[in-house]
């Protein structure tokens, strides 16, 4: 087989491969509260920390996992990866097999399987970027980035109904579950993707190998990501999106808990999500990809601007009745839609900023300072949460603070300095 067919072959086995990831992740993770509650009887503060530790210990790793893809390949961090998130779930069900639960053997789980995913997910765009590097796409053709999107969230919506199901049997048997899926992927992922040396496997998956003429030795490619201020600027900018999607979970159920509603209206905000996320992302990426990355971004980061903006406004009423639910779904609408326009565009972006250097650093920190954006704004927000409970004026505190972050990305992202010397240049 020639290396432009297995450049061809690559893209729908990436794109499976992050369909199979989500639906065993999330069959898993979104149980984990339940459990914290019922079987370890623990309360809000301590689940929260719990919770918290195991979103550090992804998203904080994304960097080092990002560095050891470069440097020992791509294919072998993502099977490391998966061997690790199976070791995580396999500790998450052996933490409740004895006549006690053991919450230092859970907790133990829980740091396992979000390293697992701090190791593969960087791989795994890297991959993707090389594929999009290498086959280079018509105009105005959706990028493997806006269908990994699609699948992701596909994944993350069949997940907890597989989760659901196995669930009468216990956690610990969804974990196995769990843990069967991550082992079966892995082994089919060492079968699919070429081995050798990392500029082999990269060079076999159309990335930027070594092997490529005038390619700098894969050690002096290494830790670039660090060394570029452009990109530097970029993550930091871009962090507000991670920012803003994680407020669906921590500040959107204050929004309804001031109107009055429970977790039903809670599920339907995340099913309307999802449906939004899967019948819109391939349009969204279709025009994005006909226009400049920073004029989409731009549009992105304003749409979450947008929502903020709304809630600040309206969280100091009472609602029309009939009308309560209107702020938390227009503002989850807006931005749902602006991660839309931002994530896929961000990721794209990478190989614009990278040129010949190896990605794994590059998505590494694009994702580890998004979740250091996160744990520190999150701690902020979350202190002036206690405001927005009910209509009064400080309600707006929270939103527009919110707000005020995306806005100042929305006007620094179109700046020059930040695109120079990138494909964007000029």
């Amino acid at each position: 087989m020639t290396h432009l067919t297995h450049r061809r072959t690559k893209a729908p086995t990436l794109l499976g491969t992050q369909l199979l990831f989500n639906v065993g992740f999330y069959a898993v993770v979104p149980f984990i509260a339940t459990v914290l509650t019922h079987d370890f009887e623990l309360g809000g503060a301590a689940i929260g920390f719990v919770l918290g530790v195991r979103t550090f210990s992804q998203q904080g790793a994304f960097l080092l996992g990002g560095l050891l893809a470069d440097r020992f390949g791509a294919r072998t961090m993502i099977l490391i990866g998966c061997a690790v998130r199976c070791c995580g779930f396999l500790t998450l069900a052996a933490s409740l097999w004895g006549p006690e639960p053991q919450l230092h053997v859970f907790l133990l789980g829980t740091v396992l399987t979000g390293f697992g995913g701090a190791l593969f997910s960087p791989a795994l765009s890297t991959l993707v970027a090389a594929v999009e590097r290498h086959v280079a796409l018509p105009h105005g053709r959706v990028t493997l980035f806006a269908w990994l999107t699609v699948l992701g969230e596909a994944g993350a919506a069949i997940g907890p109904l597989l989760g659901a199901a196995l669930l009468p049997w216990g956690f610990a048997a969804t974990s196995c579950a769990g843990a069967a899926l991550f082992a079966a992927v892995g082994l089919l992922l060492w079968l699919i993707l070429p081995g050798g040396t990392p500029q082999r496997a990269q060079a076999a998956t159309a990335s930027v190998a070594s092997a490529t003429d005038g390619a700098p030795p894969l050690s002096k490619r290494q830790r670039t990501a660090l060394k570029n201020p452009h990109f530097a600027t970029f993550a930091a900018i871009h962090a507000v999106d991670l920012l803003a999607y994680n407020q669906l979970y921590l500040s959107i159920p204050t929004e309804l808990q001031r109107v009055g509603s429970g977790s039903t209206a809670l599920a339907l905000v995340f099913t309307w999500v999802s449906v939004l996320t899967v019948t819109l992302q391939v349009p969204v990426a279709r025009w994005s990809a006909r226009r400049p990355a920073r004029i989409c971004l731009r549009i992105g980061y304003a749409c979450h601007a947008s929502a903020f903006t709304l809630l600040g406004l309206c969280a100091p009423w009472t609602a029309p009745d009939g009308f309560e639910l209107a702020p938390a779904f227009t503002a989850a609408t807006l931005v749902t839609l602006g991660h839309l326009f931002a994530l896929p565009t961000a990721m794209h972006s990478v190989n614009g900023f990278a040129g010949n250097a190896a990605t794994g650093s590059y998505f590494g920190l694009l994702a580890t300072i998004g979740g250091f954006l996160v744990l520190v704004g999150n701690i902020g927000i979350g202190s002036l949460l206690d405001h927005a409970t009910s209509a009064q004026p400080a309600a707006a505190l929270p939103w527009l603070c919110l707000a005020a972050l995306p806005a100042v990305s929305a006007l620094a992202v179109t700046r020059p300095w930040i695109w120079k010397h990138t494909q964007e240049d000029g």
